[in-house]
């Protein structure tokens, strides 16, 4: 240190002549590469060592490593992880040089560094949740991802589906010793939880080989699909598979969700009505954790509440707008009466209407599809596929979600659309909902970060749900700035969207820190939105079990337009769309905040 101020002072006091300044530049360079590069390898090595740890995630990834194996979701599986997130910080400190990185490394040192200190610090938190729940619970993900991440394309790929299925026992076992473990701690899931969870167990266990019905369960359906379609396979060999598939999955399938069931039953007994997580051990502290990890802000649950109700306030005002231009003779609850009740606006809950719904959805995203050369410069590789929610995950399972496209495009994106009531699916929504889910929202923002080159592997694969899910709201929002919803009935639907993820910020708060009942929610959501009442109990179910995430939304979405919009007064003329939207999908999934300085460095780089 000494050595390096006497070297700045000499410089200062004698101009040293130009060929040394371009040599002391040239090392410079140097130095910041060989740095940057340096820190790069780290945070990929550090990546592999912990893709390499999840088999279910190199699966998502796209590679073909451990295809018979589950996670490993023991207690001291998760104490491994937290030791090594902890030793591979102090190395990364230890080693690498902020100062000589450059500006992009520094993004990513800086991310690094938050997301593992933050993960550490959720460690005291690690069974503030409940594995077992109605929307993403592993008795129904792991059947999942069996259909949509096991592929078969030879017999050794049958085998290990055969072995995954068979290692179903022993996750299930590590999933009941966490559930057990958090009994102890008196957490555990509100009274209305158990039986949607045993509802969807039922139906994963219903069909044949379970029961003499003629429909096939879904796990051997995918299955026996999958086999029948090998070519290049014995006749023996491939009724053995399909004899094998049955005999494991009333041998070992069923017995391990049954287990699965008489805990849910004997701890249904003990279970309560109150909904927030205020209840659980130092539930304040958790929720503000929960809030912090969803929004990437330090906005307080009061903050957020307050903003929620300015917004609804504001959404409902423009509402009004629309009503009028349609000559709704009333006032907005009538209106949302009507847009509730007449049949117009809903396709039938038959396979005729299920059907009529996706092809809508298609057109819709290849209408978007055509115009994408006008907003985006770096557009997604990825197919995208639209399917129905499996049956054994539709009545716990939101309207419409995204599983992402494998990196190398082996597994195309799909759009699911939930169908079992298609009251929860309006026809004004078809147009805002595949801007959120397909294109430009999830699927695009997804498949560009994978495809990115030249920065490390957790941001390409990585993220929040404050900058993935604001993108998605954005997207439903700029269309319209273009042209779209010029139906007024599907700007309606665009401005619906807009309310539910609004009264999000309400509710969610309400739920988690003011100690409101499901009741309250549900009461809530009747007198400010048109939804149907499966999609009120839905959603409301869902913010229970999962706090904080349902306000990353709104949050996230202001912060695209707020920077939007400062890009456009700073630059003038000079704006485009086009770049803006390239910037900030080019980052990958920063927090709001470093989304906020890359912006206005990229602002103050185009103003020079």
């Amino acid at each position: 240190m000494i050595a390096g101020f006497a070297l700045a002072l000499f410089l200062f006091t004698f101009p040293p002549a130009s060929g040394a300044v371009a040599a002391a530049a040239k090392d410079s360079d140097s130095r910041i590469a060989l740095e940057s590069a340096k820190a790069n390898l780290f945070f990929d090595q550090v990546f592999d060592e912990a893709a390499d740890r999840s088999p279910q995630f190199l699966a998502q990834l796209g590679i073909k490593k451990d295809t018979d194996k589950w996670d490993d979701i023991s207690e001291a599986r998760q104490l491994e992880n937290l030791v090594l997130k902890m030793q591979r910080l102090a190395e990364l400190k230890r080693t690498i040089r902020y100062e000589w990185l450059d500006a992009q490394t520094q993004v990513s040192h800086r991310m690094f560094v938050r997301e593992t200190e933050h993960a550490i610090e959720g460690w005291k938190w690690r069974h503030h949740n409940y594995p077992l729940n109605q929307m993403n619970g592993i008795h129904s993900e792991a059947p999942a991802f069996l259909i949509n991440y096991h592929p078969i394309a030879d017999v050794a790929d049958a085998q290990a589906y055969l072995t995954r299925l068979r290692g179903l026992e022993v996750l299930f076992d590590q999933l009941l010793d966490g559930v057990n473990v958090r009994a102890t701690l008196q957490i555990v899931p509100p009274r209305f939880v158990f039986p949607l969870v045993m509802d969807s167990i039922r139906e994963i266990i219903s069909g044949q080989p379970f029961d003499n019905s003629e429909k096939k369960s879904a796990l051997l359906d995918d299955f026996e699909t999958k086999v029948n379609a090998l070519k290049n396979i014995e006749p023996t060999q491939k009724q053995e598979l399909l004899m094998s598939a049955r005999a494991v999955l009333t041998g070992k399938v069923k017995p391990a969700y049954e287990k699965i069931i008489a805990v849910l039953e004997a701890q249904q007994k003990n279970a309560t009505e109150d909904d927030g997580v205020w209840k659980l051990p130092d539930g304040g502290s958790y929720y503000a954790y929960a809030l912090r990890s969803e929004t990437t802000t330090r906005l307080s649950a009061e903050e957020i509440h307050e903003l929620g109700l300015n917004e609804v306030a504001r959404i409902q005002r423009e509402m009004g707008a629309i009503m009028a231009k349609v000559g709704f003779k009333g006032d907005l609850p009538a209106f949302f009466k009507f847009i509730k009740e007449d049949p117009q606006f809903y396709f039938p809950t038959t396979p005729e209407g299920k059907a009529a719904y996706i092809k809508r959805a298609t057109e819709t995203i290849e209408t978007m599809r055509r115009r994408m050369d006008e907003f985006f410069i770096t557009q997604p590789k990825a197919p995208l596929i639209i399917k129905p929610v499996e049956p054994f995950r539709e009545q716990g399972a939101a309207g419409a979600s995204l599983e992402q496209a494998t990196p190398d495009g082996s597994k195309p994106g799909i759009y699911y659309v939930n169908t079992v009531d298609m009251r929860g699916l309006p026809i004004f929504e078809i147009e805002t909902l595949a801007h959120h889910e397909a294109i430009p929202g999830h699927h695009l923002q997804i498949s560009i970060a994978q495809e990115l080159t030249g920065i490390p592997k957790f941001r390409k694969f990585g993220g929040n749900n404050a900058y993935s899910e604001g993108w998605a709201l954005y997207s439903e929002y700029f269309p319209k700035e273009f042209g779209f919803y010029s139906d007024p009935y599907q700007d309606f639907g665009r401005l619906n969207d807009e309310l539910l993820r609004a009264v999000r910020l309400v509710v969610d708060t309400g739920i988690h820190a003011r100690r409101w009942t499901r009741q309250q929610v549900i009461d809530y959501f009747r007198k400010n939105t048109p939804n149907s009442e499966r999609d009120i109990l839905t959603e409301t179910n869902r913010y229970i079990v999962w706090p904080g995430q349902a306000t990353s939304y709104k949050i996230g979405m202001i912060q695209f337009i707020e920077l939007r919009e400062l890009s456009k007064k700073e630059l003038g003329t000079a704006f485009q769309l086009r770049k803006y939207h390239d910037l900030v999908l080019r980052c990958g999934g920063v927090p709001m905040d470093l989304l906020a300085e890359n912006v206005r460095a990229w602002i103050k780089e185009k103003k020079k």
